[in-house]
């Protein structure tokens, strides 16, 4: 019996890890959305050939290669900020936050008025594979970084918009 239970236990565990995953918007806007790895794909695709990943020492880590996914500004194109004023855009920042709690930050103006936005990516494929069926499962990086791990999100599970009080 205690086998049986440890087998179920180890399919319901491998089951959920090949699961697609989705993309929670919450935060100040008008009305939270999920994006599934699915809904991804329908977005333009962009492809980098490969990103060395550095830590904040600017030590070297390792080399993504064979990058494809869409801009996180055009994912979130259609999320309407809670304001009046396009003035009050400037206050706003989105908080992406992987499933194990690791956070980073980016503003309103670095997405979506300035040439970093153009290459901020959440991976659908990497080095050929659906990034759904690997660990790192949905994953956002931002190529025009330094310390370009400082960035890289394995797991993206949440994205929080906040505006600064």
């Amino acid at each position: 019996m205690k086998i049986l239970s440890i087998l179920i236990l180890f399919f319901s565990l491998t089951l959920n890890a090949q699961a697609a995953k989705s993309i929670s918007v919450t935060g100040d806007i008008a009305r939270p959305i999920s994006i599934s790895f699915n809904d991804l794909i329908n977005y333009q695709k962009h492809s980098v050939d490969s990103l060395a990943i550095y830590n904040h020492k600017m030590d070297y880590k390792s080399t993504l290669k064979k990058l494809n996914g869409v801009l996180l500004k055009d994912v979130l194109s259609k999320v309407e900020f809670k304001t009046d004023s396009p003035k009050l855009l400037s206050e706003f920042y989105l908080v992406c936050i992987a499933d194990d709690g690791y956070k980073v930050v980016f503003s309103w103006n670095e997405i979506f008025n300035s040439g970093n936005g153009d290459l901020v990516l959440i991976l659908t494929e990497l080095n050929g594979s659906d990034a759904s069926k690997l660990k790192e499962n949905i994953m956002l990086v931002t190529p025009t970084d330094k310390a370009t791990g400082r960035r890289y999100v394995k797991n993206l599970s949440k994205i929080v918009i906040q505006q600064v009080k």
